[in-house]
Order: C-alpha cells, then structure tokens, then sequence
C-alpha cells in the first residue's frame, strides 16, 4: 500500500527533497506539477493521515485504502487553498475526508434499509432462505432484481430510493410528467416485489 512512497526514497531528488521545508515542497509542486514533490511531502505524514483515519474507520485495510485516496484528493485540493502550515491543514483534509466518508455510508445505509425494509414487508417469504446473510444477500437479490426492471422503473425507483429525490424532482429531472412518475415507482415496486417472492421466496 504505502510502496510507492517509500519507492521513492531510493531516488536522488528524494535526498535533496527530504531536507527542505513542508511550504517549499508544496512550492515545487504547485510550481512545476510533479507529484515526486508532492509525494515527498505525503510520506512525511503518512503516518498520521493513517493513524487519524485508523481512528475513525477502527479497521487496518480500509484506513491504508483511505491514505491513498487522500492523496489522490491532495493532488487537487492542495493548489485550491493558501496553505500556510502544511500539517495541521493536511490534518484537518484528512478528518473531514474520514468524516464525510462515514456519512455517506451511513446515508447510503439508511437508503438501503428504507428501500429494502419495504420489499421485505411486502414479502412474508423473503427472508427465510437468507437468514444466515440476510443484509448481504438482501442487497445482492435487490440489485439483480433492479436490474431486470424496465429502464424507466428502474431510474424512478432508484432516484427516489436511493438519491431520495421526491416526485417533482424526478419528473423535472427525466423530463416526465408527474403521474408517469408515480406509475413507475409503483409499477417498479411490485415488479420487484415479484421478483424477489419468484427468485427467493
């Protein structure tokens, strides 16, 4: 995970790099747009951007995956602000990148248990065969069964569920009319409330 960093210590603008400043790397970068800089710069505090999101995400895989996608996101957000201690902004970058991360999945959760915690009302039989798995499975039939739905359905049931768009803004988004709308979601619906009685039921 973290090898392209440490590659980097074998190189010889790495033994001139480690002795200059935060700003004056952050300089280098901005002023020729070379990522070796940048990527100098990061691996002095690789440590604490995964100890701050080991922090937040409790789990060793998803907190080294996390240290790469916020230099990915530095990359781009570095030449946006006026920067003028690295660490403690570089600090701050990396809670709220944890931060928001956290709520979009917990977002996304509540999506999914609202959308699939219908389904499984409407569907006495749904669960018995999944019980060892019920949410893991429960996700995989849901999106196998979005799938065979018809395309309109399928965007109407998936912007309202999932995006939580209300019928308004569906309608103004695929340019339908209103009452197309609702016919989709509900058509969307019992589609697949009868795929999944038919497929796992």
């Amino acid at each position: 995970m973290f090898l392209s960093f440490l590659a980097l210590s074998k190189s010889l603008k790495y033994q001139h790099g480690s002795t200059l400043s935060d700003e004056t790397l952050v300089e280098k970068y901005l002023s020729t747009n070379d990522l070796e800089w940048l990527g100098m710069l990061y691996q002095r505090y690789t440590p604490l951007v995964y100890g701050v999101c080991l922090k937040y995400y409790k789990d060793r895989e998803d907190s080294q995956d996390a240290v790469m996608q916020i230099f990915e996101k530095l990359i781009i957000e570095v030449g946006k602000h006026q920067i003028e201690k690295f660490r403690p902004w570089l600090y701050v970058l990396t809670k709220h990148y944890c931060l928001r991360q956290l709520q979009n999945k917990t977002s996304e959760l509540h999506r999914f248990e609202k959308f699939s915690g219908e389904q499984i009302m409407e569907s006495d039989n749904y669960l018995s065969p999944l019980d060892e798995e019920p949410e893991k499975n429960m996700n995989k039939a849901l999106q196998e069964c979005l799938e065979k739905l018809k395309k309109e359905q399928k965007v109407c049931v998936e912007l309202f569920y999932y995006n939580e768009k209300c019928y308004q803004e569906i309608s103004d988004q695929m340019n339908i009319p209103l009452n197309k709308v609702k016919s989709y979601i509900q058509n969307g619906k019992r589609n697949l409330k009868i795929c999944l009685e038919n497929n796992h039921g």
